[in-house]
């Protein structure tokens, strides 16, 4: 009854990559809300996580989060060039 209740995966030592997969779901989300603060977290995560992939492996995952992260920092300055060719806030005082 030695192993009973442990996984094969348990016993050997967890390989997830979890920079990379911080990394994944910060660039994900980031593509629709808070991209300028998610954008940078992904490729610091990414970064992060192709340090850890010669242990642990996953390095598409760590790839995939800088480059999810890049197209985040991209969106925003999409859409921040947008709202300011268009006049972007203004402040209407009546009159």
């Amino acid at each position: 009854m030695a192993g009973y209740g442990r996984s094969s995966a348990a016993a050997s030592g967890s390989r997830t990559n979890g920079f990379a997969v911080a990394g994944l779901v910060c660039g994900i989300v980031g593509i629709f809300i808070l991209n300028i603060i998610l954008g940078p977290l992904a490729i610091v995560f990414g970064v992060l996580g192709l340090r850890q992939a010669a242990v642990k492996g996953n390095v598409g995952l760590a790839k995939s989060a800088v480059v999810l992260g890049i197209l985040d920092i991209i969106i925003f300055g999409v859409l921040f060039a947008v709202a300011a060719s268009s006049g972007g806030f203004t402040w209407y005082v009546g009159g």
